[in-house]
């Protein structure tokens, strides 16, 4: 059974009538994956928060960090998965596959990441994560002392706590806008 076919139930503008500025995002998006990210366009009945959005997570996923990209992914699809995100689920699922060659790790990060064979360290960061999305009042020193044990720095967990942060707003806009993840990522590097 497919997908519903919308990809908010708020509506999305017409793409012919965006800011030159985001018609150009279009464009390179449409050149680089072929399609655009059904998030740019159910922010983009928003223009500005789009771009500001759009700043955020390139800041948070693509700077330079203590934390790999695929870790940042990684750590996407667990809150997404503690928050039941279908978006997120279906678009980050496809870029930990991406960026690990696993399938598998994909769907065990979706579905259940405790049953990944990870590292002690991703295991800490993931595990941070789910923490903060699912429990959060119950964050305490013991559990920052516990991923410095790991190598982490103040640095590294600002960004772990950051990116946990984001993905819980992004999830709760998915939800909240009833998003749809564009088809290209269910069959994207399997």
């Amino acid at each position: 059974m497919p997908q519903p076919g919308h990809i908010s139930v708020l509506g999305v503008p017409d793409p012919a009538t965006l800011d030159d500025d985001l018609k150009t995002i279009w464009a390179k998006c449409v050149e680089k994956l072929g399609f655009v990210p059904n998030v740019f366009s159910t922010y983009s009945l928003k223009p500005q928060r789009l771009r500001n959005f759009m700043a955020m997570y390139n800041e948070i996923m693509l700077s330079k960090s203590g934390l790999s990209k695929l870790e940042r992914e990684m750590i996407a699809v667990v809150v997404s998965s503690a928050n039941r995100c279908y978006y997120c689920l279906v678009a980050h699922g496809a870029a930990v596959r991406q960026l690990s060659g696993d399938a598998e790790l994909g769907e065990m990060m979706a579905l259940n990441y405790r049953v990944a064979k990870l590292d002690p360290r991703q295991r800490a960061l993931l595990d941070f994560a789910w923490k903060m999305t699912t429990t959060p009042h119950l964050i305490d020193d013991t559990d920052r002392e516990g991923l410095r044990g790991h190598g982490l720095s103040n640095d590294d967990l600002f960004d772990l706590a950051e990116t946990t942060a984001f993905f819980n707003l992004s999830n709760r806009m998915a939800s909240a806008s009833d998003m749809m993840p564009n088809k290209e990522y269910h069959p994207a590097f399997r």
